[in-house]
């Protein structure tokens, strides 16, 4: 679906990365490392993977993807996803794992105002793609955002934190088939990383026993590591 010189443009996040947040890290320390932000502040979630650093090629696919009316799209980027998450499905899977008990895809929700002047949910499409790929099932509908938000680009950090306070909650008729049950929750982009970690809350909360996150791309901050003088 992209020329060779679309492709080159792509900036594929390989590693290393932190355990936790799959931020790129400056050195490689294990695959077991955790970032210093990570360690100071851990994420609710229990692992982030990305395909995509966001910029250049990879923010133009996405946002054609999200803003372009492209919901065939996400067979696109399905794949790139799973080779993203690498063993994440594996360590997800209790051992002696019952179908109830399995990991289970979830969509970041749109709000019904934003789903009907968009047409489609982006982060659907992608659990769409993904359980076609994969075999796992997808919950559509556990998650539901209740609250309309303002778009949160160009927002800092706290003030998308308060934009999304009550902004998800479960479905009252569907939220019980997330309990004792590992999440993949799946959006298009992670920027500061609020919007899934209300989302991962909301689904702790409700019963889930684990919430991983998997995404197109995600924004990689430039590196403020500075070295001792000799």
């Amino acid at each position: 679906m992209l020329c060779a010189a679309c492709w080159r443009g792509l900036k594929f996040i390989t590693g290393p990365v932190c355990a936790r947040t799959g931020a790129p890290m400056a050195l490689d320390f294990g695959s077991d490392a955790v970032s210093l932000p990570a360690q100071i502040n851990p994420p609710p979630y229990h692992r982030a993977r990305a395909a995509l650093a966001y910029g250049g090629n990879g923010a133009k696919l996405v946002r054609l993807f999200k803003f372009g009316d492209r919901p065939e799209l996400a067979a696109y980027f399905a794949p790139l996803l799973l080779n993203a998450a690498g063993a994440l499905f594996d360590t997800m899977s209790p051992e002696n794992e019952l179908p109830e008990n399995a990991p289970v895809f979830v969509p970041v929700p749109l709000h019904r105002g934003r789903l009907l002047s968009r047409r489609f949910n982006q982060s659907a499409e992608l659990c769409r793609a993904l359980r076609r790929l994969s075999g796992h099932d997808c919950l559509f509908d556990v998650l539901r955002r209740v609250r309309p938000t303002r778009q949160q680009i160009g927002l800092s950090r706290s003030h998308r934190q308060r934009n999304l306070q009550g902004a998800f909650a479960l479905n009252d008729k569907t939220g019980h088939l997330i309990k004792n049950r590992p999440i993949v929750l799946v959006d298009d982009v992670l920027t500061t990383g609020a919007t899934v970690e209300a989302c991962t809350k909301t689904l702790l909360r409700g019963g889930a026993v684990q919430v991983n996150v998997l995404t197109i791309a995600r924004v990689v901050m430039p590196e403020r590591l500075s070295l001792p003088k000799q």
